[in-house]
């Protein structure tokens, strides 16, 4: 038996927000051993364009993990944070994540598929600026083990 119900496929999580700020870009820049001066220095992402230093693409992790928070923290979906293993991630960037964006993540559950008694649950994380433009599309999966496996 799958350990998570078919009826979560459609099921839209409240919106999240997040503030993003120079220094946790650059933080996060440094995580990834990114010497790119367009994640640390202001000048030089001025100078390709940009109000603010911007962001390296695998950011937008950030405001996709705010929003899984919601799945996992739901006791009615059945998904036990133990069980689950991170299958795969498609990032779609639309444009930079820039320092000073205020942006909206939305959550859905696009599929739940059975696999030999484990559960194999889609999302999409679709992120916005407050002002409705489309920054990143965030295609993933999430395998959640069965009781058996």
């Amino acid at each position: 038996m799958s350990p998570l119900s078919p009826t979560l496929v459609g099921r839209v999580f409240p919106t999240t927000s997040y503030m993003v700020g120079r220094e946790k870009i650059r933080e996060f820049a440094r995580a990834l051993r990114s010497t790119n001066p367009l994640h640390h220095d202001v000048e030089a992402a001025r100078a390709a364009g940009f109000d603010d230093v911007i962001a390296p693409p695998t950011f937008t992790t950030v405001m996709a993990g705010q929003a899984i928070l919601q799945l996992v923290e739901s006791p009615d979906t059945g998904l036990v944070p133990s069980r689950v293993v991170h299958g795969s991630e498609k990032i779609e960037p639309h444009r930079p994540i820039v320092a000073g964006d205020d942006l909206a993540t939305t959550l859905t559950i696009t599929d739940v598929t059975e696999r030999a008694g484990n559960a194999i649950l889609s999302t999409v994380f679709e992120i916005r600026t407050t002002a409705g433009e489309s920054v990143a599309t965030v295609t993933s999966s999430l395998l959640v083990r069965g009781e058996d496996a």
